[in-house]
């Protein structure tokens, strides 16, 4: 198998994120790249942030606490949690993250509001939406979502950005992407909440080009990125 370099995939994907912002009246600016950085190395994190990488994605708290503390020289370097995110751990990360997008329901909001208001700190969350109201899945529903932002945003430490979403796998993910910005439209049109939702958190490395031309402003992508991981030799 060839081993591409992590800088070819980049500049690749930068191209095709161009190619599909504009198909859809959007500026290349308009869109972040997340690179998803779950089980891959300091180095390989590193390689990527060379290559103009800036915001990067992890899934596990334990296994971002060290790769934080290892790059944490390296002040370029923002850290989003992307993965479901256990009440236990919020406490280790509050102050380290720039936006935590699995954000489902008012029992981890109010554990959030709580750590965050010790700090004296804002913490930026998107809410995840369950859209197929898949029981393996964090995520709220939609139907519950008005409820849930309209109580978080009583607190004072903690600020929705928008939603985030994960289609079920082997689906038509354009649906869900245009049902997600539908949500982020109906949401902005109520007057009753503090401020405009902005952030559309969707889209991974087979169908970000689709999420893109739907108005997904972060796309997490990993194996386009960084490639596919060798299988580990069985001792």
């Amino acid at each position: 198998m060839i081993n591409i370099p992590i800088s070819d995939n980049i500049n690749s994907i930068n191209e095709k994120i161009k190619i599909a912002a504009l198909k859809s009246g959007r500026n290349f600016s308009d869109i972040t790249l997340l690179a998803a950085s779950k089980t891959r190395t300091a180095e390989e994190i590193m390689e990527a942030a060379r290559s103009g990488i800036k915001v990067f994605g992890e899934n596990y708290v334990q296994e971002f606490l060290p790769k934080f503390e290892a790059l944490s020289q390296n002040k370029d370097i923002i850290w989003h949690i992307i993965g479901r995110l256990q009440k236990n751990k919020v406490k280790y990360i509050i102050g380290k993250v720039d936006l935590i997008h699995s954000a489902d329901g008012m029992e981890l909001a109010e554990v959030i509001e709580k750590h965050s208001a010790a700090k004296n700190i804002t913490s930026n969350i998107l809410i995840e939406v369950n859209l197929a109201g898949e029981k393996t899945k964090g995520g709220i529903l939609p139907e519950k979502l008005n409820g849930l932002i309209s109580e978080i945003n009583k607190f004072q430490h903690i600020k929705v950005a928008g939603l985030m979403a994960m289609p079920p796998l082997e689906s038509e993910s354009r649906k869900y992407f245009k049902q997600l910005k539908e949500l982020l439209g109906e949401i902005n049109s109520k007057s009753v909440y503090k401020q405009k939702l902005s952030v559309l958190s969707m889209g991974t490395s087979g169908d970000f080009e689709a999420a893109i031309e739907e108005g997904a402003t972060i796309i997490r992508l990993g194996t386009v990125i960084f490639g596919i991981r060798p299988p580990k030799l069985k001792k």
